[in-house]
């Protein structure tokens, strides 16, 4: 079966998707949305099914791949939800101490891309770890749309301090070089902002599409930024021009790009909006940023 692409969905299909994800619509309104642009026996269910995401058939390392170890592990977190629980990921192989990445998911918690996302992040010689914000409300539940319920009925301020609480207990590993940095998308490519204000000593931040933070924190800012956006993402891209003029006011160091002809979630390679070429170069990027701020 020939893998759809953004080309294949109606720009209106593409938004109506964006919106229902973020929680701008619900279900029944997607569906009446797009239910005119159901042609040839595919119905509105069916456009919907197309975009959801394909977990195994985008997996690139299973989680008993040789080459890395992984495990779950819990951190203390006594000013957000008590304790913060996620996926621990190490090259199998290790020679010396390793720069610590946390990796933050979407607003779905800690679903298997994500968790690949982790694995392919050790593969390139770092400690790995992705908290899962639905911990306290028993974890990812396996299905997108339950997991996005659940999301919308977290206490925000709580699950930013188990983020902090996380990224403090993971730098200090035994293992670690007292390196850290953050990767996020979407949801947690605004968590990777919002840490990069929080923590005045993270070493680098790579926010992926996500949310800006408050002009007023950006001067806050003292790691390095590489900020990843999307032409076709009008609800975050729109917001750029005002985050550049307050971070270069505030002289934060920061590099950032905007792919040509992308949609939102580019680099999610689960779902049609994902793009081959932007995603492989977002992600060299990535990890060359990463090699450059956090190797000793």
């Amino acid at each position: 079966m020939t893998r759809k692409t953004a080309a294949d969905f109606h720009p209106e299909v593409l938004k109506a998707f964006d919106q229902y994800t973020h929680g701008d619509i619900t279900r029944r309104g997607f569906l009446g949305t797009v239910t005119k642009f159901a042609v040839a026996g595919i119905t509105a269910e069916g456009i919907l099914a197309a975009l959801t995401p394909q977990f195994a058939q985008a997996e690139q390392i299973t989680s008993d791949d040789p080459r890395v170890k992984a495990e779950w592990v819990e951190f203390a977190s006594p000013h957000g939800t008590g304790k913060v629980k996620g996926y621990l990921v190490r090259p199998a192989k290790v020679s010396g101490k390793l720069p610590v990445v946390l990796v933050v998911h979407e607003n779905r918690g800690l679903n298997p891309h994500i968790q690949d996302i982790a694995r392919r992040v050790a593969l390139d010689n770092f400690i790995a770890f992705a908290p899962d914000a639905l911990a306290s409300l028993g974890g990812y539940p396996g299905d997108e749309d339950k997991a996005r319920e659940l999301f919308a009925t977290l206490d925000q301020t709580k699950i930013r301090e188990d983020f902090v609480a996380a990224a403090q207990a993971v730098r200090a590993l035994p293992d670690s070089n007292g390196k850290l940095g953050v990767v996020g998308f979407c949801y947690g490519g605004g968590i990777a902002n919002f840490l990069a204000t929080r923590l005045p000593d993270l070493n680098a931040a790579v926010p992926f599409y996500g949310a800006h933070p408050a002009a007023e924190d950006v001067a806050k800012i003292k790691a390095p930024l590489l900020i990843q956006l999307a032409e076709k993402d009008e609800r975050i891209t729109a917001g750029w021009p005002a985050y550049e003029s307050a971070l270069k006011q505030a002289g934060v160091r920061y590099q950032a790009y905007i792919y040509p002809g992308v949609q939102h979630a580019f680099n999610n390679d689960t779902t049609p909006r994902y793009d081959e070429a932007a995603a492989k170069l977002a992600w060299q990027r990535t990890i060359d940023f990463f090699n450059q701020y956090l190797r000793a």
